[in-house]
């Protein structure tokens, strides 16, 4: 079996007990040293064979997974495989090669970065979608061409911005271009290696965008949000409001109750 496990976003606690679980039966572990830190190989039994993918090719990864046929196999992504992961190109060589896989979720760089800031990204009548993203690049062939930082800008929900670091100007350009439903006083936050012991978090504007990214020194491990959720405080949701019912929930009028009868 080879099972494609989500370390999450960084700290070893914050992998799943699937995940953990998966690392310690494992008797081949491929993990990239750039991404995820050593810390979570603490979940990896004595014995196992550990391959370190940061200079590996996707022809080297498989080259391991042809040469573990029955092994248990660990491919360690950072994050959530699903996002970023590029698990796809590796699964359809698995069904290809007929052998048994599986994914195992993880906790999102996004996730650990919203509680690192203390902040919801879906705020009632502010931003109810959160966009995740990154610009083109030296990758830009990859990207469709309606997929663009500016035209999400042009929407304004909670726009979440990975592998991006290293072109701040761009960014920030992208972020206020005509259209756009920002403006330089949008709230923007950096955050750098989240939920690792080393993590950075500089709350910024986007007119300010470019220039506190630059201050981190950071160019990986850096996810950038962006949105007016960012600001915090909030009308009070329909969820827990008494005057809203579900099909848990009776409406209420104020000053009665909604308990149960003894």
């Amino acid at each position: 079996m080879i099972s494609f496990v989500g370390a999450g976003p960084g700290a070893p606690d914050l992998i799943t007990l699937r995940g953990r679980d998966r690392l310690a039966a494992a008797d081949v572990v491929i993990w990239a040293s750039s991404l995820v830190p050593e810390a979570v190989l603490d979940h990896v039994r004595a014995g196992a064979t550990v391959h370190d993918s940061k200079s590996m090719t996707l022809e080297d990864v498989l080259d391991v997974y042809a040469a573990h046929p029955d092994a248990a196999v660990v491919r360690l992504h950072s994050g959530d495989p699903s996002v970023y992961g590029a698990i796809q190109e590796q699964i359809d060589w698995c069904i290809s090669q007929g052998r048994d896989f599986e994914i195992v979720p993880g906790v999102s760089s996004l996730g650990a970065a919203a509680a690192a800031l203390g902040r919801e990204l879906t705020i009632p009548r502010v931003a109810q979608s959160v966009v995740l993203t990154r610009l083109a690049g030296r990758t830009a062939a990859s990207m469709p061409p309606r997929e663009t930082v500016a035209a999400f800008a042009a929407v304004g929900p909670t726009l979440a911005v990975f592998l991006s670091a290293s072109r701040p100007a761009e960014l920030q350009k992208e972020l206020l271009a005509v259209g756009s439903a920002y403006g330089p006083d949008t709230p923007a936050a950096v955050v750098v290696r989240a939920s690792w012991p080393d993590e950075q978090v500089v709350r910024t504007t986007v007119g300010q965008l470019a220039g506190a990214i630059r201050a981190t020194g950071a160019r990986t491990t850096v996810l950038v949000l962006v949105g007016p959720a960012l600001a915090g405080s909030a009308e009070r949701s329909h969820l827990y409001s008494p005057g809203f019912a579900h099909g848990f929930r009776r409406r209420s009028l104020p000053g009665t109750t909604t308990g149960r009868p003894a």
